[in-house]
């Protein structure tokens, strides 16, 4: 098997349509079920390993919680007609939440949480608001709505895989 992409280096296919959307809001719905399903039956202790100075199982769903904020920013900006809020190439938030402190039901329940609220603004949005469009910095295009939630679910999708393949290796 070949070594994962990291999520900078990964490079994507925009120009969605409206009519995409609720498909891409169905990926993302479906985001903490798969964190459930993945986490349900592994010891804790487990989770909270850092490999090859790599974040943690819970880490990685800690900050799937975290980059939320800037989803619901990045909301804002659309709305605004303002180009998106860069993210923390750093990801200090996800750094200093200590994230291996919690269990893993409490990671997972709190990123349904917020989740949800992302879906049901999304789900808010007028008919003209569902055709928004803004600049993304670290990429420099112009993303639509529906390019916004593509993007999420493939980074949604990132760290999921990441779990998986890392969980595969240390929890068969």
């Amino acid at each position: 098997m070949t070594e994962l992409l990291k999520w900078s280096d990964r490079r994507f296919q925009f120009g969605h349509t409206v009519d995409y959307i609720p498909f891409f809001m169905e990926r993302l719905r479906c985001t903490a079920p798969r964190l459930e399903e993945a986490t349900v039956r592994v010891p804790e202790d487990i989770m909270e390993i850092h490999e090859n100075d790599k974040w943690s199982v819970k880490e990685h769903i800690g900050h799937l919680s975290d980059i939320e904020l800037l989803h619901d920013k990045r909301l804002e900006d659309l709305l605004a007609g303002r180009d998106l809020t860069p993210a923390d190439p750093e990801n200090k938030v996800t750094v200093a939440a200590h994230h291996n402190q919690y269990p893993i039901n409490d990671l997972v329940y709190h990123f349904r949480q917020v989740r949800d609220n992302f879906l049901k603004q999304v789900e808010h949005f007028s008919p003209a608001d569902l055709e928004r469009k803004a600049m993304h910095p670290r990429l420099g295009q112009v993303l639509s709505l529906a390019d916004m939630l593509y993007f999420i679910a493939e980074h949604d999708n990132h760290h999921l895989t990441v779990v998986a393949t890392f969980l595969r290796k240390h929890y068969p």
